[in-house]
């Protein structure tokens, strides 16, 4: 146990460095986009956040069938860390999406299918912890739960690929050409793609396998405090 805690602590050091080396290379060693300007470098950070969402949504997804295949509770454990990490990654790329686009778009907000798509994705994974709060039997609430994890990836897989299905768009595509009518896209130079790069390993390597991590001992810590409370009685 001793050693864990000190490798999570070590982690979470390394973690917190690596974001903030991140943020060094996306707001000062990447060169300014010549029509966007600095508004630009929020990308670093927006694109990376969806990358994490997605790897932690995606642990999600594994923890559940596990947990159906075994019932072995830290599965259910790391799929409910899955969602709410993922869930938190999910609302920064909104938000930053929405700061990006008050420049660029002259709007906060539009129904855009990208936007409207990460849009129902969030809601759907808030919706998962509303659903294990609703039900009282915990083997039913773990079941339930694992199925409708696995099934909410696919809100995760639209919000992916639904700008290059939807020629309506008018969101970027950052890697690769953009669709016909996106607005606000950008080529990237050598020095924007190492911060590209360095950020999505940092955002989806990094920030979601520490944040499950502490979410995971949290969770064991509060069953323990359970277990104690109800002997006592």
């Amino acid at each position: 146990m001793a050693n864990r805690t000190r490798l999570l602590w070590s982690l979470t050091i390394v973690t917190v460095i690596a974001v903030v080396v991140g943020a060094y290379f996306a707001l000062a060693y990447a060169g300014a986009d010549i029509e966007q300007g600095n508004v630009q470098r929020i990308f670093y950070f927006h694109v990376s956040a969806f990358a994490g969402a997605f790897i932690a949504l995606g642990v999600t997804v594994f923890a559940g069938i596990a947990y159906l295949r075994t019932r072995s509770l830290k599965w259910d454990v790391l799929a409910l860390a899955g969602v709410e990490v993922g869930l938190a990654l999910g609302v920064v790329n909104l938000v930053t999406g929405s700061i990006w686009a008050r420049p660029i778009w002259n709007t906060w907000w539009t129904w855009d299918p990208r936007l409207t798509s990460a849009a129902i994705m969030v809601l759907t994974y808030a919706a998962y912890l509303m659903l294990r709060s609703g039900i009282e039997n915990a083997d039913t609430r773990r079941r339930f739960a694992s199925v409708y994890g696995i099934l909410a990836f696919s809100t995760v897989i639209i919000t992916l690929i639904i700008i290059r299905i939807r020629p309506d768009t008018i969101h970027p595509a950052v890697i690769g050409a953009s669709p016909q009518n996106a607005q606000g896209g950008f080529g990237l130079t050598p020095s924007m793609l190492t911060a590209m790069s360095v950020n999505m390993v940092i955002w989806s390597v990094f920030v979601p396998l520490t944040l499950m991590w502490w979410r995971i001992r949290i969770e064991n810590f509060a069953t323990r405090v359970q277990e104690l409370r109800q002997r006592a009685l």
